[in-house]
């Protein structure tokens, strides 16, 4: 991992020419994202980060914390312990600087020793589960890191709208695996990252893998096509 992201995180917090980040999904075109969005506040937050981040609390764990803003609002601003956790090396050096108390540069699969009340992935959070083939892997891996009576806030977007249809309303989808598995590609300052696997879900889909890994399981709100669910042990 050439750590793309966590280079403009870097950059953009040491003011070391900045460039907006490009992206591209194996169904979508190039699009732009502006570095200056992950370091957004609450205040600039859409209705379902700031929601999750209202329902958090206990010890929180972060997970794909990025630059930081959801664990550092929830730190200075709501004063619970925060744990940031991310693959980025770059960007978890940037959560430290920001003032972010723990912070660790690890896989979510790699981390274990501690549980936690709240445990976040936003910003389509699902995407770290890469596959339906693996969800089954990380939803165990979750439940282990759950404390007993603690919450999963995560949210998905249920892709389908991204794809043709017909004059009856019905959609084309590719044959040959689950509409919402892509492949994802970080571009920046001239360099790309090796795709990942990155997975959007529908609400039924995660709702059935949740269950069958010993969740019981809530839609606590709808945006459109995304929303936020609540996973809880059975």
């Amino acid at each position: 991992m050439k750590d793309l992201m966590g280079k403009a995180v870097w950059d953009y917090f040491h003011n070391e020419n900045p460039e907006d980040l490009q992206t591209e999904t194996s169904i979508s075109e190039l699009d732009e994202l502006p570095v200056e969005y992950l370091f957004r506040d609450f205040e600039d937050m859409n209705d379902i980060e700031q929601k999750a981040l209202e329902l958090a609390h206990g010890k929180v764990l972060d997970i794909g914390a990025g630059a930081g803003s959801h664990a550092l609002y929830l730190q200075d601003k709501r004063e619970l312990d925060v744990l940031a956790l991310d693959i980025s090396p770059k960007s978890i050096e940037v959560c430290k600087q920001r003032g972010i108390g723990k912070a660790v540069s690890k896989n979510m699969l790699d981390f274990s020793g501690e549980t936690f009340d709240t445990i976040l992935l936003l910003m389509n959070g699902t995407g770290i589960f890469e596959s339906l083939e693996k969800i089954d892997t990380y939803l165990q891996k979750l439940h282990t890191l759950l404390s007993d009576q603690g919450q999963i806030l995560i949210d998905s977007t249920d892709i389908l709208y991204m794809f043709d249809r017909d004059e009856d309303g019905g959609v084309y989808i590719p044959a040959g695996g689950y509409y919402g598995e892509l492949d994802y590609i970080v571009h920046y300052k001239g360099e790309s990252e090796d795709p990942i696997k990155w997975l959007y879900l529908d609400y039924t889909t995660l709702k059935n893998a949740a269950e069958n890994n010993g969740f019981t399981i809530a839609k606590i709100m709808q945006d459109e096509d995304s929303y936020l669910a609540k996973l809880t042990k059975k």
